[in-house]
């Protein structure tokens, strides 16, 4: 019997050119970390990622050594003619062009989406930006908070001295908009294979914040249609509840608990999974004084019921809760915060570190699972124009005569930028 042969990395053989600057870029960190071949094309001066948010590990941004991992670093500067070309060069033998910034950098320079789909027909292009191509708020300036509070995530929160606060948050923009690309690229990247025809998308990040809040946004929608039309559940009696929470908020079958050492989530709205606590905690008189609907049952209001599982939960640590979980077949979730979860054992067992000895600090991995397959480590986000010179000797196929002359004029930008090793903790200025 033949051993199978193992697979190489999914995206190998796809060959992306990316200008980027600042979070975007995490559009193509999904694909190179499933293989794909990335080309990040920096000015001179290189992307300030490397150095404008904190922390700072070794002097280099850790959003740097994340987004920036399993890419290689070309330095070109596209105000002069060589550059330029360089640039239609590289994108004759990719699969995929991304402008990750302002929309219209690359046409402003000549390489836009119109003058590289002349070149190679098959080429994908993809803009990512804050508000896209479109609308009053294309050319305002913005970062990445400001997609949030765009799309109805983050509110202002008082500071009780008369100022007003960004609450610490989860950042969706930024993070959904390069997956939507990721995604919208894939897409693309098949039809152009089957079909040799490329195309051009675009994603906006603050589009992508809303549309990972579609329930709330699309509940509010819904409820403005009359109140015979658009009800609420059967458990609660087909009264309409506030917008988003689902009553969320007053529910006591579905509702945070304190427990002995933090907290858990409870998720009981199901009346089979009700009887499974119930009757696990020695409390069937609880289920047969609330047995509640057979589905989507918050209990919501009931507050001597919610009295009650307060004390219940009290009496036993939130590991132990888990575990009380798994056993009875009751919906029990842990209540992690961003400094505890990695001593979480399931984080522990899904996404175990990417080493700090290989990308320079620890990080999480893709959490795409290829079962069987080992997981990739990509390699450590580049310096500088680290690359340079090896992409165009074995990308483009160019001569040391004709390095040579693209170093003396400029289009390669300074020494540094040329494919010299730079310090950990130089800065992207050079």
């Amino acid at each position: 019997m033949e051993t199978p042969t193992r697979p190489g990395a999914p995206l190998a053989g796809v060959r992306i050119v990316e200008a980027s600057m600042l979070g975007p870029g995490a559009a193509t960190t999904h694909l190179a970390d499933l293989g794909a071949d990335v080309i990040k094309v920096e000015p001179p001066r290189g992307d300030y990622l490397r150095e404008t948010t904190w922390p700072l590990v070794s002097g280099v941004s850790l959003m740097h050594l994340h987004i920036s991992r399993g890419k290689r670093s070309i330095v070109l500067d596209l105000r002069t003619a060589e550059g330029r070309e360089v640039f239609l060069d590289l994108a004759r033998s990719a699969d995929v062009v991304v402008e990750a910034m302002r929309p219209g950098g690359l046409a402003r320079r000549g390489v836009g989406p119109d003058v590289l789909g002349e070149i190679n027909p098959r080429l994908v292009f993809c803009g990512i930006s804050g508000y896209g191509e479109t609308g009053p708020y294309r050319d305002l300036p913005s970062h990445g908070v400001a997609f949030d509070t765009w799309a109805g995530l983050v509110r202002p929160e008082p500071t009780g001295d008369g100022h007003w606060a960004i609450p610490e948050h989860p950042s969706t923009g930024i993070n959904a908009g390069p997956l939507f690309a990721a995604l919208g690229i894939l897409a693309a990247v098949v039809r152009a294979r089957a079909t040799g025809v490329g195309g051009r998308l675009e994603v906006a990040q603050s589009d992508a914040a809303a549309s990972m809040d579609w329930l709330r946004s699309e509940t509010w929608r819904a409820y403005e249609r009359p109140e015979s039309e658009v009800t609420g559940n059967r458990a609660d009696g087909y009264r309409r509840r506030e917008p988003g929470t689902a009553g969320m908020r007053d529910g006591v079958r579905y509702q945070f608990y304190a427990t002995a050492d933090g907290h858990i989530l409870l998720m009981a709205s199901e009346r089979e999974l009700w009887r499974n606590f119930c009757t696990a905690v020695g409390r069937p008189d609880l289920y047969e004084r609330h047995p509640g609907s057979r589905y989507a049952d918050h209990a919501v209001g009931d507050t001597a019921l919610r009295d009650e599982l307060k004390e219940i939960f009290a009496g036993r640590r939130s590991a132990e809760w888990i575990a009380f979980g798994v056993e009875h077949d009751v919906p029990i979730a842990p209540v992690n915060t961003p400094r505890t979860l990695a001593a979480d054992p399931q984080f522990q067992d899904r996404l175990p570190w990417l080493p700090a000895e290989r990308l320079g600090t620890d990080q999480l991995p893709s959490p795409i699972r290829f079962v069987g397959e080992r997981r990739r480590i990509p390699s450590r986000a580049p310096e500088l124009g680290e690359h340079t010179g090896e992409i165009l000797r074995d990308v483009l196929g160019y001569d040391p005569a004709a390095i040579a002359r693209l170093r003396e004029s400029g289009a390669l930008g300074g020494p540094d930028a040329a494919g010299g090793a730079r310090p950990v903790s130089g800065t992207a200025g050079g």
